[in-house]
């Protein structure tokens, strides 16, 4: 690029006349020279493809070097003024794009050859005109900015049917004056769609404007960079930060679900601050650890969950061998999140403000008192005892005559509140200059819990800073800075005994007293009406996160397409947990005893633990990233282009941890620990260290944007293994033909205007596995031994026995999809077909060879799994005047099998776990095994013809014979093909805008996966509404369900089998929103830019055909876990 200068006649002092002169005759020659020539052919046959926003137009030239190979000529005084320009160029024609870049700028241009001429255009020779017409004007002004609330510079607002014109300047804004009569403007700039906008009497008008970029064109995030998706070899899938928030849901793992094909997310739980996802891609492919690896910003090992949804610009999963450039830790995939940074122009600030509402997507409907009466008298009756209630005493639960005596306690009414308040707000600002851009949010969060009296609770405060600064040409630096404060409430008992209360709970029991006062324990000292509250005491943790990244980028002046990039990020954690257990206090009738007056006596019972007791706990965590690239990028020949990547990454983590515990404290109102005795003190403490240094690199290279390849490797070192084993090689290949760039096929298929072919394979790895598995464990033994010089001696002994050979599980990996686009674009289609291969993962030899030592054996090396399947998208998107629609389908089928483990030799083929799907819990393999249930015994004739357990009776369920061989034994338990995780997913999404308004919808589903579902049901707890209204009876013998049983009293009932297996599919409207923005004109009126109110909700109705009363995500069939929660929210946002 040359930067001619023209020196004015006088600088200062007049210059050597034979000098200037000389220069002149020069520059005159070459001015004549390129003005004579003409546009050749070829010249006109470059393309341009590029996207810029508010960037300088240097650097639109130096980018036309790079991609055409001609060289840019200009005067530095042409240019010194010139706008930032923005443009969105696909294949667009090199005469073209100058037109479009240089016109708004005054300039021009002329090619010769390998060269472009800049100059600026002439002025026209001033002639003597006639006065003008007086025509009345009138002035109007406003702001342009794109979807995202971005300035726009350079756009064209122009009166329809008239000259009158201007352009918008750098922060956005523009001032016209127009004719009075003037009705419409006319928005207009490459890359977006025109707009035309009715003026009326309005004196200001801001506009939005939509970008026309096509699918193909866009830029997705992958491991350290970018690529433009038309380019793109991996499989790969993008969800945009617009899109997240469309669920009103505070963790971020929560509104995946149905948007991501080949994500396959799970939500199992409701509880405030522990409501994440369970997040697999393309399903489960290991034995042990499953999970993805998650980077935000470059960062692996950052939390997904809890980000601001405000603050995410993309999110993007890494499905195949394109993951191998994170090597040792991308087995099961890559989750890339990248977050908002600033733009040129004014500052833009953004408030956001959520009320939400949420109470569980279904509530058991249980059996009421008379009706749970009845069934205790039926299990007396078939154990042959007398009734427990009389008729009367049953139409007293009915009546509610003698509710001290005869309750009638619906205990879900008892301890759910019809509501649970969750509350979300944000407030972000940006904007920036050329030296500087910044992106600034603070976020809060609050979730309260369903139980009424509630000690769940969980608030987040959170901020973020992205800033990036140019301190020249060459040199631009980025500080990111983000942190968060976890606040988590939660009561003493866990969840399995707080929902286990309300489930369980007896309606022949009162919650409290008719006098008011709380009431008996169900069992265990539990009272649904006390025990989420903090009258049990509390459990009180505190998170505090700060996430730094300082960023240098240097491009090399001396060699084009050279650039340097340096990353140093520091992460910090500190928690502190306070957990304070106290007794509480319950009151119990003996059912006779009665005061003076007349009133029952209750007597106070004490429960929980005797004396109070607090457990403190300290951890300290940091882990530290730094890494270098080198960049460098080229053309070769006319159409190839090269980019390479390599770099060197080190990440070293500490951590420390400390616990304290006392008791005896001689008041609940002391928890502190020098408040107790230290009688039976504990303390204990512990730390980490971690390291790991990697090397990667990729290699891309295009031909004619038509044959595509990428290469992409890491090679791993981590602290994990051995010396010997410590250090992995991970490749990746992929490659892609776009067919549809070829003339037979544009001149054949035009329909078809983009097809591509993709295929990948590579080797990635998983050392997500306990640390020094090679070396020898002691512990300590609890005895001591008392020396003759009454000295205490510890034990030591061999905790695990060392595994010298332990190394890297490692995924192979095959992918074959394709890529289309059809009718210009509005509809895009990617489908994918996978195949992996999982070998080397750690897992014992216990079940085949003997224990003798006892020892445990350590963990080898020897499993291996296979998991194949596909997944795909389709997406419409068109407009039709003012009204905007999009249509999308995506889904993932996938199914595992274990192809080599360790199994008891002998055992039959139906109950070995090899050729099958992965078990749940693997390290329980058996709880898969089942025996068949094919009916229930309707009478005795039944049972006497069929092979049966001892003591069978009718009403009981039949299992079957697999074995043959005329008895019911362990040896007919078979081993299931379905886990609790769904092997088929899917989602549809409809999207619809019309002037300020818009409307999504996401309807997600789920089939192919089993969940155990059998309540604690008997003496010992409630049932289910449906088991009393569908149960076996002597009068109803063809009923679905058995007779009535008592909790682990039954051998069909304690005994795992298929009857209580139940099929999880579903259809479920994971999230619909209605917004509505208010009219510019009017948002102006308010002194802002943009004003919009919305309602939307999240899991609002669920279809499971399978599953009746239980959530079929929730994944505990017996309903002692925090139920999953359906929302209902209301939100605003007002941008400045």
């Amino acid at each position: 690029m040359i930067n001619y200068v023209i020196p004015p006649l006088y600088w200062g002092k007049k210059p050597n006349g034979i000098n200037q002169l000389f220069r002149m005759t020069k520059l005159t020659a070459l001015l004549l020279v390129l003005g004579c020539m003409h546009l050749n052919a070829r010249s006109l046959s470059q393309t341009i493809t590029f996207k810029a926003k508010n960037q300088s137009l240097i650097t639109v030239f130096e980018f036309i070097e790079a991609q055409t190979g001609y060289q840019v000529v200009y005067n530095e005084r042409f240019i010194k003024t010139a706008k930032p320009v923005t443009i969105n160029a696909n294949r667009m024609s090199l005469a073209d794009f100058l037109k479009a870049v240089l016109t708004p700028q005054s300039l021009t241009y002329q090619i010769e050859e390998n060269t472009v001429l800049i100059s600026r255009i002439p002025q026209p020779v001033s002639r003597v005109q006639a006065p003008p017409l007086l025509i009345q004007q009138r002035e109007i002004s406003g702001r342009v900015t794109d979807e995202q609330g971005n300035v726009l510079q350079g756009v064209t607002i122009s009166v329809k049917g008239t000259a009158a014109a201007t352009t918008s300047n750098e922060n956005g804004d523009y001032r016209l004056a127009i004719p009075d009569d003037a009705n419409t403007l006319v928005f207009s700039i490459v890359g977006f769609e025109p707009q035309e906008h009715p003026i009326g009497t309005s004196t200001t008008v801001n506009i939005t404007l939509i970008g026309s970029i096509s699918d193909l064109e866009e830029v997705v995030v992958v491991g350290y960079g970018t690529v433009k998706k038309e380019t793109l070899t991996g499989s790969i899938s993008t969800v945009k930060g617009s899109e997240i928030l469309q669920a009103p849901v505070t963790n971020v793992s929560n509104s995946l679900s149905g948007r991501l094909p080949g994500l396959v997310a799970v939500s199992p739980s409701g509880e405030p601050g522990n409501d994440a996802s369970i997040l697999r891609i393309r399903g489960v492919n290991s034995l042990g650890d499953n999970n993805p690896l998650v980077v935000v910003d470059g960062v692996p090992d950052r939390s997904l969950d809890r980000i601001d949804p405000a603050s995410i610009e993309s999110i993007t999963v890494l499905k195949d061998a394109a993951a191998a450039i994170y090597g040792a830790r991308a087995a099961n995939g890559v989750i890339l999140i990248t977050t908002k940074r600033g733009s040129t122009g004014k500052p833009t600030i953004t408030a956001n403000f959520n009320q939400g509402f949420a109470q569980p997507t279904r509530i058991p409907e249980m059996a009421n008192a008379q009706e749970y009466a009845t069934l205790l008298n039926e299990i007396n009756l078939y154990a042959g005892f007398a009734p427990l209630y009389s008729e009367e005493e049953l139409a007293k639960f009915a009546d509610g005559s003698d509710p001290w005596r005869y309750p009638n306690t619906d205990w879900f009414d008892v301890a759910f509140r019809p509501w649970a308040s969750q509350n979300y707000g944000n407030l972000s600002v940006s904007g920036g200059s050329e030296a500087i851009k910044y992106f600034m949010t603070v976020g809060v969060n609050s979730q309260d819990g369903y139980f009424k009296n509630s000690s769940h609770k969980y608030q987040q405060y959170s901020f973020r800073s992205n800033v990036d600064g140019k301190i020249n040409e060459y040199i631009s630096l980025g500080f990111d800075i983000a942190g968060r404060m976890e606040d988590r409430n939660y009561p003493t008992r866990p969840n399995n005994d707080l929902f286990g209360a309300v489930i369980m709970g007896k309606p022949t029991m009162v919650a409290y007293w008719p006098n008011g006062l709380i009431g008996p324990a169900i069992s265990d000292g539990d009272n649904a009406a006390i025990i989420g509250t903090d009258a049990t005491g509390y459990d009180r943790s505190k998170w505090y996160i700060l996430n730094t990244n300082a960023k240098l980028n240097i491009t090399i002046p001396w060699v084009e397409g050279l650039s340097v990039n340096s990353n140093l990020a520091i992460d910090k954690g500190f928690n502190f947990q306070k957990r304070f257990e106290k007794p509480w206090y319950l009151n119990i009738w003996d059912g006779q005893t009665v005061g003076d007056d007349g009133l029952p006596v209750l007597v106070n019972s004490k429960r929980g633990y005797a004396d109070p007791r607090l457990t403190e706990r300290m951890e300290d965590n940091q882990n530290i990233l730094i890494n270098a690239m080198v960049n460098y990028q080229t053309m070769l020949f006319t159409d190839h282009s090269l980019k390479i990547l390599v770099g060197i990454e080190s990440i070293t983590g500490k951590g420390d941890r400390f616990n304290a515990f006392r008791r005896g404290f001689i008041s609940t109102s002391l928890d502190q620990l020098d408040a107790a005795p230290d009688l039976e003190q504990s303390n204990g403490g512990s730390a980490f260290v971690s390291a790991r240094q990697n090397y990667f690199g990729r290699v891309n290279y295009t031909i004619a944007d038509k044959y595509l390849a990428e290469f992409v490797w890491r090679y791993d070192g981590s602290y994990i293994f051995p010396e010997n084993k410590r250090y992995g090689f991970f490749p990746g290949i992929s490659l892609g033909y776009i067919i549809s760039q070829e003339g037979f096929w544009k001149d054949n298929i035009p329909y078809i205007n983009h097809f591509k072919i993709r295929a990948s394979s590579g080797k990635t790895g998983n050392d997500r596995i306990d640390e020094f598995q090679y070396l020898a464990t002691f512990g300590i033994r609890g005895e001591r031994f008392i020396t003759n010089r009454n000295v205490e001696l510890l034990s030591l002994y061999e905790s695990q026995i060392p595994n010298t050979n332990v190394t890297w599980e490692v995924a192979n990996q095959s992918n074959i999809g394709i890529d289309a686009g059809l009718a210009n674009g509005k509809i895009s289609i990617t489908a994918d077909y996978f195949n992996y291969r999982r070998s080397n993962i750690l897992w014992w030899r216990n079940a085949s060879v003997p224990q003798t030592t006892g020892l445990t054996l350590p963990r080898e090396n020897i499993g291996k799994v296979r998991n194949r399947g596909f997944d795909f998208s389709v997406t419409y998107d068109d407009k039709a005047g003012d009204f905007s629609y999009q249509v999308g389908i995506n889904g993932g089928y996938q199914k595992n099998e274990i192809t080599y483990w360790d199994e008891s030799p002998g055992a039959p083929e139906y109950q070995r776990s090899t050729g099958r799907p992965i078990p749940s819990d693997p390290l329980n393999a058996d709880n898969d095994l089942y025996y068949q249930a094919i009916g229930v015994f309707r009478d005795q004739a039944e049972i006497d013809a069929t092979p049966h357990w001892g003591g069978a009776r009718p009403g009981d369920i039949i299992f079957a014979d697999v074995n043959e061989d005329g008895k019911i034994d362990a040896l007919d338990k078979v081993r299931n093909d379905k886990t609790n995780l769904p092997r088929l997913t899917g989602g549809l999404s409809i999207g619809l805008q019309y002037k300020g308004f818009d409307f999504s919808l996401l309807v997600q589903g789920a089939a192919g996966g089993v969940l155990y579902s059998q309540t604690t049901s008997g003496e010992v707890g409630n049932y289910l509404k449906d088991f009393y209204e569908n149960r076996w009876t002597p009068e109803n013998p063809d009923a679905s369900y058995p007779r009535t049983f008592n909790w682990n009293q039954e051998y069909w009932r304690n005994q795992r089998n298929t009857f209580w297996l139940q099929k999880t599919d579903y259809i479920r409207l994971k999230n619909i929103e209605v917004g509505y923005s208010l009219p510019t004109a009017l948002s102006a009126k308010f002194g802002v830019q943009n004003l919009r109110i919305n309602v939307n909700g999240y899991n609002l109705f669920t279809y499971s055909p399978g599953l009746k009363d239980f959530d079929p995500e929730l994944g505990v069939g017996t309903g002692r876990s925090y139920l999953v929660q359906k929302i209902v929210n209301a939100g605003l946002s007002v941008t400045f």
